[in-house]
């Protein structure tokens, strides 16, 4: 499968991906999704990469600095103005 062409300049290509995808968004899982966010407030392509992920539907993970939560808000928000 080809890379799209902006996730090669992700903040986050050498880093762990289980970081961007904690077990729970509680407990330790909670202060893993911060330094996930953290990572993607620096990052060059958090827009397409958030953008991806409302296009795909990520139900998981940190995707353009959002958890799953958020990322359900945008969608249903931008449902209601389609």
């Amino acid at each position: 499968m080809m890379m799209l062409d902006w996730t090669r300049r992700a903040a986050c290509l050498d880093l762990d991906p289980e970081l961007f995808f904690p077990i729970s968004a509680e407990g330790p899982g909670r202060s893993q999704v911060e330094q996930a966010k953290h990572v993607c407030a620096r990052c060059p392509v958090r827009e397409a990469c958030l953008a991806y992920a409302l296009d795909t539907r990520q139900a998981y993970g940190v995707w353009g600095g959002t958890d799953p939560d958020q990322r359900r808000d945008l969608a249903l928000a931008a449902a209601h103005h389609a």
